[in-house]
C-alpha cells in the first residue's frame, strides 16, 4: 500500500505538470523509478503502460476544449511513432546496467534544459513545416529510450519555432497517446519474441504501474486549473529542479 500511494502521488503530480505544460509526466515518473533501482527498459515500459491511460484522458480533455491543431497532429504522429519504435528496439537490445548511466545523464540534461527554458520568453509565430519531422523523430526516440522526453523535446521545440502555446500543448499531449501506444506494442512484441531479456522484471513492478495510472488519471482533469493558478516559469523550475537532482544522484551513484 505504501508503494502504491507513493507512485499514486508521483503519477498525480507528474500529470498535473504534464497537462499544464505539455511535458514532464514520463521524465518525472521514469526518474523516480530509476532512483528506486528499476532497470531502464523496465522503467520505460512501466511508464508507457501508465501513459496509455493518462494520455487518453489528457487528449480527450484537450479535444473537448478544442486545443488541438489537427493538421499539425497528423504531420507529427508518423515521425513520433517511427522514432519511438526505433528507441524501444535499441533499449531492449542492451542490458539495463549498460544503459542506466546514459539514461540518467539524459534525464539530468532534460531537467537543466527545463530550468533554462523558464528564464526566456518565446514569441508566437507559425511553425515552419520542416521542423516537425526531426522533432517527431527525436521526441519519439528519446521518449522511448528515457521513458520520457516526448513533451520536453517536441513541446519546447514547437514553442521555440513559434507555435501558439495552447495548440502546441494540446496537440503534443494528444499525439503522445498514439506514440505511447506504438512504444507499448513494440515492448510487447519484444517480450513475446524473447528479444527483451530483462522483461521478467516488469511483473514485479505492477503496484508502481498501477499507482502511476491511478494518480495520472485522477489528476488529468485538473491540469487546466493548475495552469491558470501557477505561472509556467514556476512549474518549469520546480520540475526541472526535481528531475536534475534525481538524475544527478543516479549518475553519482553509478560512478561511485
Amino acid at each position: 500500500m505504501a508503494e502504491f500511494l507513493l507512485f499514486l502521488l508521483v503519477g498525480g503530480l507528474a500529470q498535473l505538470v504534464d497537462g499544464a505544460l505539455g511535458m514532464a509526466y514520463g521524465v518525472v515518473s521514469s526518474t523516480v523509478l530509476l532512483s528506486f533501482g528499476v532497470p531502464p527498459a523496465t522503467a520505460s515500459a512501466s511508464v508507457h503502460t501508465a501513459e496509455l491511460f493518462t494520455t487518453a484522458a489528457s487528449g480527450t480533455a484537450h479535444a473537448i476544449h478544442r486545443n488541438i491543431d489537427w493538421k499539425l497532429f497528423w504531420r507529427l504522429v508518423p515521425f513520433g511513432v517511427l522514432g519511438g519504435v526505433a528507441g524501444t528496439y535499441v533499449l531492449t537490445s542492451f542490458s539495463g546496467s549498460v544503459m542506466r548511466p546514459y539514461v540518467a545523464a539524459y534525464l539530468s540534461l532534460i531537467g537543466i534544459y527545463l530550468i533554462t527554458r523558464s528564464f526566456r520568453k518565446i514569441p508566437s509565430r507559425p511553425v515552419p513545416a520542416p521542423v516537425v519531422p526531426p522533432l517527431g523523430l527525436a521526441g519519439g526516440f528519446l521518449d522511448s529510450v528515457g521513458g520520457g522526453g516526448w513533451g520536453p523535446v517536441v513541446t519546447t521545440g514547437l514553442l521555440g519555432a513559434g507555435g501558439a502555446p495552447r495548440y502546441v500543448i494540446g496537440t503534443v499531449n494528444t499525439a503522445e497517446f498514439v506514440v505511447t501506444l506504438s512504444v507499448s506494442l513494440t515492448f510487447l512484441v519484444a517480450l513475446l519474441s524473447g528479444h527483451w531479456d530483462e522483461a521478467g522484471d516488469l511483473a514485479s513492478h505492477g503496484i508502481a504501474i498501477l499507482g502511476l495510472v491511478v494518480g495520472g488519471v485522477l489528476a488529468a482533469p485538473f491540469a487546466g486549473y493548475i495552469v491558470k493558478r501557477l505561472p509556467e516559469r514556476v512549474l518549469l523550475r520546480l520540475v526541472g529542479g526535481l528531475i536534475t537532482g534525481l538524475g544527478l544522484v543516479q549518475v553519482f551513484q553509478l560512478l561511485a
